[in-house]
């Protein structure tokens, strides 16, 4: 040990006889032996606490286990002698009390009881037992302590007493855990008269157990403490014997610490509190050139920048402070090593960071331009907009990788379609879409502009190859500068000197062009530039052609739908119409409406939405609303008529789910009014739909209560209409869910503000339908909607006539003079022999064929209509009759003198109708 000290640093003299020639390595390791040692003798130090730990521990345990077991023994001894000493003295006293003199006789007197009691409880308190009892033969006791148990049966063993027998028992008896002994009474001839008990608690016994328990406690705690001394004392001697090491291991150790501090790729040097080198290795030698003796030399000798030896000299704290030394750049961290008692003095650690600085430049690229395509793939194409998404890739790339970007795209791409394919050098027509940049004062071809690419410029070139082109420097490039030669010097001049033209081509198919410009403020660009533009341009490539198909695909839909949506509204005098149909502006939808005149000057209104988007939806509609048209045209009412539709429906959707899987119907809703102008009357059924809104003459505005029925297609429900009269001047408002509904507004909000809008007096439809549309359409309409104003009007008194025909053919004749005067005053005189034959013809099959009373009636609307009813619902058909047949000929003169004719059902019968053209 002493001889290792004396080789530690501290004195240049004992650290030079240690040496070798040419024995750097051996040099080195006379220097670090002492903190190798010191590590051994922690980790010794540490395994020998460890020992005595486990050592006292042991010791203890033992102890423990003594005392316990000790204790558990003078427990079952203390209980064993208390059971026995108990036994003895119970046993004792009846002996002695069984056998005194005069007991017998005092047995066969006549009050026991009252002589024993008091000699019984002073032998119980002078032989220290808890109870003496006497009893008879049989049990009953005569004495006790307790005297209210006096006569009370005794509680123990008897049987062997009464056959003369001594008996010693355990109880649990009245004061508690007894040992009781009871001790037969004998005459002089053996015989038994009375039976003596003695018992006494087990607890009121003391035992050896209570003055020994503090000795053995006092003698494991001694124990204890010898333990704990004498493994304090073994421990301290481990200590003192483990701070020393062999000699094989710290050969080992010290070779070890050796060769990593020399194989680190880090510079290490530790400097005294003298300012003098202690310990430099091999990489901090060739990091600061220092010299081979640079090992107990002062820093600031031996050549160093001056602020790389100030900061090793310095002794303060530094962490990867950059030091330039000659063309490196060295990363330097320096500690104090006098902390927590340590020697004075600093050791630093030295690295290379040339290298990591370059390296960090191109990682700090890398990640931007990963940074640039994660932003690119979150906001390109968030729309399925052309002009959108080609906008959305501008922002993205200018500025932060370009100063300006621009597309262009083909005509036919911005309709949906697709672009025709150049042939040869032929120079493309596109059209600037988008354009951004940093400022707005450019010479740049501005957006929407229609710009005819020359061939040998860079758009040209890279449209008809499909190859991105990258322009380095615009000045030199001449091809560029016969598209404009006064614009491109304008660009020129501007600033612009660098281009990437990149192909947008996404499917096979070519749609234009993506054009980076870079200003005098950037630099040109590069190689590595131009894959980073090819990856945005191809990322945008595939959103705009999503966005071109979905275009085309929209308009499509949008056809279909128009298609099938009326294309005007037919002629009718009932009600003064206006209508509005917006469809999604995401997709088309499935709502739909209608007006369809009906015989008797009435008009049905329709109105009905599909649920779902899409060619399926606007094709369904067209369906239903064919379907509507067809039902009407039987007449019915509009309950029976949803009745029929719902039927349909369900067939379409058992039709579907047979066929190739559409999506079912189901959930489609509907709305059929029926206005009657004769009679102000109206008729309203609805499978689901929103609730008709009434604007009152005054403005007063009302949401009609109908019975709501369920959805078209899931059946089992039937249909109720209601009947209302409706004020002329009045407007029923019919529409879709998607004008009071949205995805931030509830359809409770949009009625309230649907009633606000329709609360003003005498507006015409209109301007009903331009106040709804302006306080309701929202910005993004995701719905289609369907608006329908139809203002009432009365058909005038002068222009009906009606009156009742008797059920007698002889009633034809007056009523054919009836009708002559009604068309003589309207001033028809050509329609009379007409209007006569019609309608003896249909009064005389009421009274053949019908039931009273009959009733006649003539509008003069847009045609001439004639009206017999009667109440029978058997309803005439049109036949050919035989040259043989008197009769059958009727129906068919109608068919041929009337425009239309047919029959209507009512609740009270039928009514049969024919109208003709006006003169």
């Amino acid at each position: 040990m002493a001889r290792f000290r004396d080789r530690s640093p501290g004195s240049s003299g004992r650290r030079s006889a240690g040496r070798r020639p040419g024995g750097r390595g051996e040099r080195r390791q006379g220097r670090r032996g002492p903190r190798a040692l010191s590590a051994g003798r922690l980790r010794s130090a540490a395994g020998s606490r460890s020992l005595a730990g486990q050592m006292f521990l042991l010791q203890v345990l033992i102890v423990l286990l003594i005392v316990v077991a000790a204790v558990v023994t003078l427990l079952l001894q203390a209980r064993s002698d208390r059971f026995q000493a108990a036994r003895d003295r119970s046993l004792a006293a009846a002996e002695a009390f069984a056998h005194a003199p005069g007991l017998v006789q005092t047995l066969r007197g006549p009050d026991p009881s009252a002589v024993l009691q008091p000699l019984t409880e002073e032998a119980r308190a002078r032989g220290g037992v808890d109870f003496i009892v006497v009893t008879d033969r049989d049990g009953k006791r005569y004495t006790h302590p307790r005297p209210d148990l006096i006569g009370q049966r005794f509680i123990g063993t008897i049987e062997p007493s009464q056959r003369g027998r001594v008996t010693v028992e355990s109880v649990d008896g009245p004061l508690g855990e007894e040992v009781q002994a009871v001790v037969p009474v004998q005459d002089d001839r053996g015989t038994v008269v009375g039976l003596v008990s003695s018992g006494i608690k087990v607890s009121a016994v003391s035992s050896a157990f209570d003055r020994q328990l503090p000795v053995v406690l006092g003698a494991g705690i001694v124990a204890l403490a010898l333990a704990t001394a004498g493994t304090a004392l073994v421990s301290r001697r481990l200590r003192r014997q483990t701070h020393g090491l062999g000699p094989a291991e710290m050969t080992r150790m010290y070779e070890h610490h050796d060769a990593v501090l020399h194989a680190v790729r880090e510079g290490v040097v530790i400097v005294g509190g003298d300012g003098r080198v202690l310990l430099a290795n091999d990489e901090a030698h060739r990091l600061l050139d220092l010299p081979p003796d640079a090992e107990g030399r002062p820093v600031t000798e031996l050549g160093l920048d001056p602020r790389m030896a100030e900061l090793l000299a310095s002794r303060r704290v530094a962490t990867d402070e950059v030091v330039p030394v000659g063309d490196r750049l060295l990363a330097v961290n320096n500690r104090p090593t006098d902390r927590q008692g340590g020697p004075p003095g600093s050791v630093a650690t030295l690295r290379d960071s040339t290298e990591l600085r370059a390296l960090a430049g191109k990682a700090e690229a890398a990640r931007g331009r990963l940074r640039l395509l994660y932003e690119a793939s979150v906001a390109i194409g968030t729309t399925l907009d052309v002009e959108r998404t080609a906008e959305e890739l501008t922002r993205v790339a200018a500025p932060g990788f370009t100063d300006y970007a621009t597309v262009d795209l083909s005509e036919p791409v911005l309709r949906g379609e697709e672009p025709k394919a150049g042939t040869g050098g032929e120079a493309p027509e596109l059209r600037r879409v988008a354009l951004n940049g940093v400022r707005d004062d450019h010479p740049l071809y501005r957006a929407g502009e229609l710009v005819t690419f020359a061939a040998p410029t860079p758009q040209a070139t890279g449209f008809i190859s499909g190859q991105p082109v990258l322009v380095p420097d615009l000045g030199n490039a001449a091809g560029w500068r016969t598209q404009d030669i006064e614009r491109t010097q304008a660009v020129l001049d501007y600033g612009f000197h660098s281009l990437i033209t990149v192909p947008l081509r996404a499917r096979g198919v070519l749609m234009g062009i993506a054009n980076f410009w870079r200003t005098r403020d950037s630099e040109p660009f590069e190689e590595d530039d131009l894959s980073l533009a090819e990856e945005l341009a191809a990322r945008a490539a595939v959103c705009i052609d999503n966005a071109r198909r979905y275009t085309r695909e929209h308009a499509m839909a949008v056809t279909l739908q128009h298609s099938l949506l009326p294309r005007g509204l037919p002629e009718q005098n009932a009600l003064d119409i206006a209508y509005r149909y917006l469809p999604a502006q995401a997709g088309v939808g499935g709502d739909w409406f209608d007006v369809i005149p009906l015989p008797g000057g009435r008009v049905a209104l329709v109105v009905g939405d599909v649920v779902g988007h899409g060619l399926h939806a606007a094709a369904t509609m067209g369906r239903l609303r064919t379907a509507v048209q067809n039902f009407s045209t039987l007449d019915l009412p509009p309950d029976e008529l949803l009745g029929h539709l719902d039927e349909l429906v369900g067939r379409i959707d058992q039709e579907s789910s047979a066929g190739d899987g559409e999506a079912p119907v189901a959930g489609a809703t509907c709305l059929y009014a029926i206005y009657d102008p004769a009679s102000g009357g109206c008729a309203l059924a609805r499978a689901g739909h929103p609730l008709p809104a009434l604007v009152h003459p005054d403005g007063r505005v009302e949401f009609l209560e109908i019975p709501g029925g369920p959805p078209l297609g899931l059946g089992g429900l039937p249909f109720e209409a209601a009947e209302l009269r409706l004020p002329e001047g009045s407007s029923l408002v019919l529409y879709t869910d998607g004008l009071v509904e949205d995805r931030k507004r509830d359809i409770d909000v949009g009625l309230e503000i649907l009633g606000e809008a329709l609360a003003a007096p005498g507006r015409a439809p209109q301007e009903t339908c331009e106040a709804v549309l302006a306080a309701l359409l929202p910005v993004r309409q995701s719905d289609d909607i369907a608006l329908l104003v139809a203002r009432t009007r009365l058909l005038e008194p002068d222009r009906v006539a009606e009156w009742e025909v008797a059920s007698d053919p002889a009633a034809v004749a007056g009523a054919r003079a009836d009708v002559t005067r009604q068309l003589n005053r309207w001033g028809m005189d050509e329609a009379v022999f007409t209007t006569e034959l019609i309608l003896s013809e249909l009064i005389t099959n009421a009274i053949r064929h019908g039931t009273g009373p009959i009733r006649v009636r003539l509008l003069r609307d847009r045609s001439l209509i004639c009206e017999v009813s009667d109440t029978s619902s058997t309803s005439p058909h049109l036949r050919y009759a035989a040259a043989e047949d008197e009769g059958g000929r009727g129906l068919f003169l109608i068919a041929q003198l009337a425009e239309r004719w047919g029959t209507r059902y009512t609740p009270e019968g039928k009514v049969i109708w024919a109208e003709q053209p006006l003169p």
